[in-house]
């Protein structure tokens, strides 16, 4: 998680008097308010700051391991939790964040989720989702020279005739 969707699952625990029901098996970083010049806290201004300073208050009270400014592997969660085993192949990860989905990379099942699914899943480790529907694409003809299948996806997905 990282500074920006959690204060406001940390506050839904706090209202509820959960716990972060597997502290071990969350972690956090600065990533979306961190300034690439410095490790100032204040370089990015106030409303960075105070996320920021929730984020260590947060971690610190729930025993999340928290990757700050001064850790030396703090990083782009979707970046840093790759590079340090974090993500594995076959995990289920769930981040307040769109960029989550990268980690799919890895073999992980992995999507991004909203700050009140944030604050379920850090009570509960679960969450609730419903099957996904099932979407038949075919392409026809051959790709012209330098198209690739990531272009075909990128295409397909800017033409919203088919949903």
């Amino acid at each position: 998680m990282h500074e920006v969707t959690s204060p406001q699952a940390f506050d839904g625990l706090r209202a509820h008097g959960r716990p972060v029901r597997q502290p071990g098996k969350t972690f956090a970083t600065m990533d979306h308010n961190v300034s690439t010049q410095t490790k100032d806290i204040n370089a990015c201004g106030e409303m960075a700051r105070i996320q920021m300073q929730e984020l260590i208050k947060n971690c610190k009270e729930f025993g999340v391991e928290l990757y700050d400014l001064n850790h030396p592997y703090q990083g782009i969660v979707h970046v840093m939790g790759p590079e340090q085993g974090v993500t594995l192949p076959g995990m289920t990860i769930v981040c307040g964040d769109s960029h989550t989905a990268t980690h799919g990379a890895f073999g992980a099942l992995a999507f991004g989720i909203g700050t009140s699914e944030v604050e379920h899943v850090l009570a509960t480790q679960t969450l609730k989702q419903g099957r996904a529907k099932t979407m038949k694409i075919e392409v026809q003809g051959k790709a012209a020279p330098g198209i690739t299948a990531k272009d075909i996806v990128l295409a397909t997905g800017q033409t919203r005739h088919y949903w």
